[in-house]
């Protein structure tokens, strides 16, 4: 049996700024570093017969906004999953991924998680958004500000006995690491997140821990989903976690796909590779009802 979790609150981190970067969300935009926009192969899906919009969820330190969505019927409770942003913030696509889940019958909640450090999303060089507010994230933060989603999510039409996790590039990394910090999770699903530590992303005080440190000790069953063109994940390093995870008792995978570059997910950028994107998209939902999260 599940523990319950109705207490998960941000007790474990100390976090006394009260000045918060990001206060809501902008609805129906894409973040200024991803222009322009492919619009020819974009994925557009409407908020028909869902409750979408931003919701805030309470912190220690005040609240951060999220972007969910789930299906418009009263007195029920749905599977929830957390959804966790790319490297571009809470922007449309990744609302548009909500969406996605809530028409699978999903609560989906997208918190921002970079709300106390800056609006990633009005930024315009990847290497600002970088310097300036993903290096200055600490896990330990995110880590809570998860916990936090949870237990909004509990108290909002959310069934915590079936939670799961997803997360893409910045999320990526996250979703294996939430997955071991949190064990009442059921199963995640990791896109193409970084898995070890490396010379231009080192890890430091704020960000300690990569999924190959973690992989061992998993128990929630995550499934990785990782392109075989992606410049900046090398194969070496799939393969280290493959073999990190084959240690361990969570039966957790990794598919690669051969001819999928980086965010080959993300069908609103130039890396969009549809055949790739769907079976992945396919085998998460199989992943999730075989692991008990829907």
């Amino acid at each position: 049996m599940k523990e319950d979790i109705s207490s998960l609150v941000p007790s474990a981190l100390n976090l006394d700024r009260r000045d918060f970067f990001v206060t809501s969300i902008l609805a129906g935009a894409f973040a200024l570093a991803v222009q322009p926009i492919a619009a020819q192969t974009q994925i557009k899906t409407d908020a028909n017969g869902l409750i979408a919009g931003e919701v805030k969820i309470p912190m220690g330190d005040g609240e951060i906004p999220a972007y969910r969505a789930m299906p418009d019927v009263k007195n029920k409770k749905f599977p929830i999953v957390l959804v966790v942003h790319e490297i571009f913030g809470v922007h449309e696509w990744i609302q548009d991924v909500v969406r996605r889940f809530a028409k699978l019958g999903y609560m989906a909640i997208a918190p921002s998680l970079y709300a106390r450090q800056g609006d990633v999303t009005q930024m315009k060089d990847i290497q600002e958004i970088i310097g300036k507010v993903v290096s200055k994230t600490p896990d330990a933060q995110v880590m809570t500000d998860l916990d936090s989603t949870v237990a909004y999510a509990k108290k909002n039409n959310g069934n915590t006995k079936k939670l799961s996790v997803t997360g893409f590039c910045w999320g990526g990394r996250i979703t294996w690491l939430y997955a071991a910090h949190n064990k009442n999770v059921d199963a995640g699903a990791a896109w193409y997140g970084g898995l070890v530590a490396s010379a231009s992303r080192p890890k430091n005080p704020l960000q300690p821990t990569m999924p190959l440190d973690v992989a061992k000790d998993l128990r929630v069953p995550v499934l990785g989903l990782y392109g075989g063109l992606d410049t900046g994940i090398p194969l070496d390093s799939v393969q280290q976690m493959q073999e990190e995870l084959k240690k361990g008792k969570s039966k957790s995978e990794i598919i690669v796909y051969p001819n999928a570059k980086h965010g080959f997910h993300a069908d609103y950028r130039d890396s969009y590779n549809k055949e790739s994107s769907d079976e992945a998209w396919k085998k998460l939902q199989e992943w999730f009802r075989k692991n008990g999260a829907i």
